[in-house]
């Protein structure tokens, strides 16, 4: 199917009579949009506080570990010569 055949079947599908709607379908898609947004905002804030408990916690393991700090020697060289 070329280009032409495309938009004229679309021009065709589109010139059609449109279904009817039933009439308590607005209602029902305004609840359930409604509780998606709900829940969609619910995940997103729940995701940003595992986020900054992720910080936190990074946060805390670091300054407690210091893993920027070389380790100290545990074994001391031997003396000689005294």
């Amino acid at each position: 199917m070329n280009r032409s055949q495309r938009e004229a079947e679309a021009r065709r599908i589109m010139d059609g009579t449109q279904p009817l709607v039933p009439p308590d379908l607005y209602t029902d898609v305004v609840r359930r949009g409604g509780r998606m947004l709900r829940r969609r905002t619910a995940v997103r804030r729940l995701l940003w506080l595992v986020l900054l408990a992720a910080c936190v916690a990074f946060t805390v393991w670091a300054l407690t570990v210091q893993p920027w700090v070389e380790p100290p020697s545990e074994t001391t060289p031997p003396v000689s010569g005294w």
